[in-house]
């Protein structure tokens, strides 16, 4: 199964992150996920599954026009 994102997309996550906003890119991807907020610049890094459940949708970025 081809995944639905890639590096550099841009993600909106369900729940905000502390500095206000819900918007992330994809920095890595692996067995695990590395996401930098786009407000603030934090990075953090959580296990594939938890980031798909944690997904609310994709707004674009390299593969945008898959």
């Amino acid at each position: 199964m081809k995944p639905k994102y890639a590096l550099n997309d841009k993600v909106v996550m369900k729940k905000p992150h502390a500095c206000g906003t819900n918007e992330w890119e994809i920095t890595r991807v692996g067995v695990d996920i590395k996401l930098k907020c786009i407000n603030c610049g934090r990075e953090i890094m959580m296990d594939r599954l938890e980031f798909e459940k944690k997904l609310k949708k994709i707004i674009g970025g390299q593969n945008e026009d898959v």
